[in-house]
C-alpha cells in the first residue's frame, strides 16, 4: 500500500535534485556535492546507531562515491596549485576514514569526516562567485 507512495516520493525527490543540478553553475554543483555527502554521512550515523548494517554500508558507499567521484575529480590539479593538491590528499583521507568507519562501526571516524566536510563546505559557501568585492571584504 505505502510502497507506491514511497516510490512517488523518491521519484519526486530525484526530480528535484535533477532539476537543481541542471540549472546549477559549477560553484553550486560543488555545494550540492558537499550537501549530498553530509546527508549520506548523517544517514550512515543513524543507521550505525540503529545497528542497520546494510543501510550503514549503503550510506557510507554513497558518501565515498560523492567524495571520490564528485569532489575529488572536480579538482583542477594543474591550475589549482597547492590548495588543489591539499584538497586531493584530504579527500583521499576522508575516503579512508569512511572505509574504516564502515568496517569497524567507528562513529568517531564518521564524526571526524562530517566535521572536516563541514569546514570545507563552509569555506566553499563563503567564496560564492556572486559575492561582491564589498561583501567579500566584510566577510
Amino acid at each position: 500500500m505505502f510502497g507506491h507512495a514511497r516510490h512517488a516520493i523518491s521519484a519526486y525527490q530525484k526530480v528535484g535534485v535533477d532539476a537543481a543540478v541542471e540549472v546549477a553553475d559549477p560553484h553550486r554543483l560543488i555545494l550540492l556535492l558537499f550537501s549530498g555527502a553530509q546527508a549520506a554521512i548523517g544517514n550512515a550515523r543513524a543507521a550505525m546507531e540503529a545497528k542497520r548494517t546494510a543501510a550503514k554500508g549503503e550510506a557510507i558507499s554513497k558518501a565515498i562515491d560523492i567524495i571520490g567521484n564528485g569532489l575529488k575529480v572536480s579538482l583542477d590539479l594543474e591550475q589549482g596549485g597547492e590548495i588543489a593538491a591539499r584538497l586531493d590528499a584530504l579527500y583521499d583521507y576522508l575516503v579512508l576514514r569512511l572505509l574504516h568507519a564502515n568496517l569497524d562501526n567507528d562513529l568517531p571516524a564518521l564524526e571526524e569526516v562530517a566535521a572536516l566536510l563541514e569546514e570545507i563546505h563552509g569555506a566553499w559557501r563563503e567564496i560564492s562567485p556572486s559575492a561582491t568585492p564589498q561583501k567579500a571584504a566584510l566577510a
